[in-house]
């Protein structure tokens, strides 16, 4: 019994340790907000960018990064409305884009594709308010605060469920983690990513959009065409480079060595190093 009760309180006190852990690794973090148009708005914390609408249906939010931020998420929507949010649309399963679905699920409705439904059930530990309640295979509107906004899916990219949100009348994109502006991206061939589905989604993107629509990236500053463009340019270039490299028989040893254009070298960041990129580019396209 004695030896029960210590490994209790051992499991609990490693518990307990983790979720100090966490705390203490959010607590400075602040939530920003960014005024996109009347009711648009996009918050940065720590994670994937949030997108905002709000307005006199309510609150909407497009993903809600990671669990401890949750309410400080809260506090800044508060800021600029009070109110829970009515819908929470996930641009895909990874945790700093759905970290807060559990906090915001008790009284919202979580919109995700299919496939993000099917890998956070997958988890037996994820709470039920945390998974999507509405899911779509392609398309999906919703019309809300005066404009419509446009659920799209594109196809295996980020991951295999990713949606890309568009405001009809306020002319602004969220990318979720199909843009990683000014870095290599991570392209999550575990979670059914593709690197030419990738890049062909930000081709699509790139047809639907103007000189004057605003995009929000997964990762980020806020940014335009021209910038989603030149990210789209690296990623031909990668795709072209590793492509060419592989033909003539390189080891990605040899491929490491070589290294990529200079011109990309400050794209690499902590996650996703030139090495773990070119890592990448040579599993999937191999």
């Amino acid at each position: 019994m004695k030896h029960k009760i210590k490994t209790s309180l051992l499991a609990l006190s490693l518990i307990t340790s983790s979720s100090f852990a966490d705390d203490d690794r959010f607590k400075d973090v602040q939530i920003t907000s960014n005024k996109l148009s009347d009711s648009a708005y996009m918050f940065v914390g720590s994670g994937g960018n949030i997108g905002v609408s709000a307005g006199s249906d309510g609150i909407l939010i497009i993903d809600d990064q990671f669990a401890p931020l949750a309410n400080k998420i809260s506090q800044s929507l508060n800021k600029i409305q009070t109110g829970t949010p009515k819908y929470v649309i996930n641009t895909h399963y990874h945790g700093d884009h759905t970290g807060g679905n559990a906090h915001f699920g008790e009284q919202g409705i979580i919109f995700a594709h299919d496939n993000v439904l099917k890998r956070l059930s997958a988890d037996k530990d994820t709470p039920k308010s945390a998974l999507p309640v509405i899911t779509y295979s392609s398309d999906i509107s919703i019309h809300f605060n005066n404009d419509t906004l446009v659920v799209k899916h594109l196809g295996p990219g980020h991951t295999d469920g990713d949606s890309v949100v568009f405001w009809k009348n306020d002319n602004i994109v969220h990318m979720g983690d199909l843009f990683f502006k000014d870095r290599f991206p991570y392209v999550d061939l575990n979670g059914g990513g593709s690197i030419m589905g990738y890049r062909d989604n930000v081709a699509k993107v790139l047809g639907l959009i103007d000189n004057k629509t605003q995009v929000i990236p997964g990762h980020g500053d806020l940014a335009n065409k021209e910038e989603l463009l030149k990210f789209k340019h690296m990623l031909d270039e990668s795709i072209n480079w590793m492509t060419e490299n592989i033909e003539k028989g390189e080891s990605l040893e040899q491929i490491h060595a070589k290294g990529m254009d200079d011109k990309w070298k400050d794209w690499g960041w902590n996650f996703i190093t030139e090495k773990k990129w070119i890592d990448t580019l040579y599993k999937d396209l191999k």
